[in-house]
């Protein structure tokens, strides 16, 4: 997995020597720390809709689901903080022992998850401790694909940039698979044994896979376009200083695309809700419908990636803006029709080939609009203010009455409406894909 393409970043020449870059290799490494990230991240979400308002929230309390999504929204109000400390940390001294650290954190908080007691031991603390660990979790997300993303983009060649970066967003929909695919068999379980021992199986599992992916990603280096950069002094010393004086329309603008990660929380989370509550589709479907979309575009964005190599970024994004507004009410209507086969098939078309491709294309697409000296910074900055709106979107739409009959309108209209900002912001960028490596964001 060590093919080398040479590199063409600034400096390089130079020094009288060539460094390479090993996109293989990044791309693996972000794939698999992606996907223990992101494996450990979609529990929480898968637990927060079918587990958490019996375990951690008082059992007659109507708005226990409403405070059960908010739990795991609180993750995202930790990113932005999250991403101003390792954006930082990840410009200055290194992607890959941020990315170390992320890892590590992400794979404790989860850990710990499944060793907090429930709300009948310890009362309203139980609900404090998990919104603290998911705090944790937030910290480390914020971090974890702006790093990656970063990384592989710097290690890939010039016309391969989207392909490879691809590999990234492919790793969350890795561990959402495996997240989902876990959490079958607990839903299975009787209810004495779901919400007493079973649901926590699946956190403390997550030690395994952090442990692989920590001796995996602990082998790679850093990219020749920073290796580069801090060989010569490069650096910046105030990263963000940096990027809110340079680069702030591209961070405004990152953050208005970023509102289509929504989609992915509405059907991975939401709809599961949906699905059980009005719809009436039993909870081991709807979390196979989640397995099969994700299976799916495993395969799909690494197209999508290609594709945007071949014709551009911003067409690729703005289809699957406009995909995903127009399959949401069609995928909603599905669920209530009680036709399986026919949610399976509206699911991959609506995840799978219309969100996949806007998810498998932004790494490129907002990592292509900063310099390297602020890459890391602006990505995390830009994505984790954006995504405060994938975090919330299940709390504000259930409070909008969007899981109750009818709701399918409520949900349709929010995730219209975000993927209408996402696109129209999408056409105000500078396409990127034809823009060498070492010229990017330079202005």
């Amino acid at each position: 997995m060590s093919h080398t393409i040479p590199s063409t970043t600034p400096g390089a020449g130079a020094a009288g020597t060539t460094q390479s870059g090993t996109p293989k290799k990044a791309a693996l490494a972000s794939f698999l720390g992606s996907a223990v990230e992101y494996y450990d991240f979609f529990i929480f979400g898968s637990a927060a809709a079918l587990i958490f308002p019996h375990v951690f929230f008082p059992s007659a309390d109507a708005n226990a689901a409403i405070m059960s999504f908010a739990t795991f929204g609180f993750a995202y109000v930790a990113r932005p903080v999250g991403a101003v400390i390792l954006g930082h940390f990840g410009d200055r001294i290194g992607r890959q022992r941020v990315l170390m650290f992320t890892l590590v954190l992400m794979g404790a908080a989860t850990f710990i998850i499944g060793c907090l007691p429930d709300f009948k031991t310890i009362g309203w603390w139980a609900p404090a401790l998990l919104v603290f660990a998911r705090l944790c979790q937030g910290l480390s997300a914020a971090g974890e694909q702006a790093g990656a993303s970063s990384m592989t983009l710097e290690h890939a060649p010039d016309n391969r940039r989207s392909f490879f970066t691809s590999w990234t967003l492919t790793g969350t929909q890795g561990g959402q698979v495996l997240a989902a695919l876990v959490f079958i068999p607990v839903v299975a379980l009787p209810d004495e044994i779901k919400y007493g021992i079973g649901w926590r199986i699946p956190f403390w599992l997550s030690a395994v896979v952090v442990l692989v992916a920590f001796f995996i990603r602990r082998t790679l280096h850093e990219p020749p376009a920073f290796a580069e950069a801090k060989k010569h002094h490069q650096i910046a010393k105030l990263p963000v200083a940096d990027l809110l004086k340079l680069h702030w329309r591209d961070v405004l603008r990152v953050v208005c695309c970023a509102f289509i990660a929504a989609v992915s929380t509405v059907f991975g989370t939401l709809a599961i809700k949906y699905a059980k509550d009005v719809a009436h589709v039993d909870g081991t479907v709807t979390l196979w419908l989640v397995v099969v979309a994700n299976i799916v575009a495993l395969g799909t964005q690494p197209l999508f990636g290609n594709l945007a190599d071949r014709i551009g970024r911003k067409p690729v994004f703005i289809y699957g803006a406009v995909a995903s507004a127009i399959m949401t009410p069609v995928f909603l209507l599905t669920l209530e029709s009680g036709m399986v086969p026919l949610m399976f098939l509206v699911s991959v078309a609506y995840f799978s080939c219309g969100y996949a491709a806007a998810n498998a294309v932004w790494p490129s697409f907002y990592g292509e609009m900063f310099s390297t000296r602020v890459r890391f910074s602006g990505l995390a900055i830009g994505t984790q203010l954006g995504f405060l709106m994938a975090g919330f979107a299940p709390a504000i739409v259930t409070a909008m009455g969007g899981t109750t009959a009818g709701g399918w309108v409520q949900i349709s209209i929010f995730t219209g409406a975000i993927c209408l900002i996402a696109a129209v912001s999408a056409l105000t960028a500078r396409e990127s894909f034809k823009t060498p490596t070492a010229e990017l964001g330079s202005r």
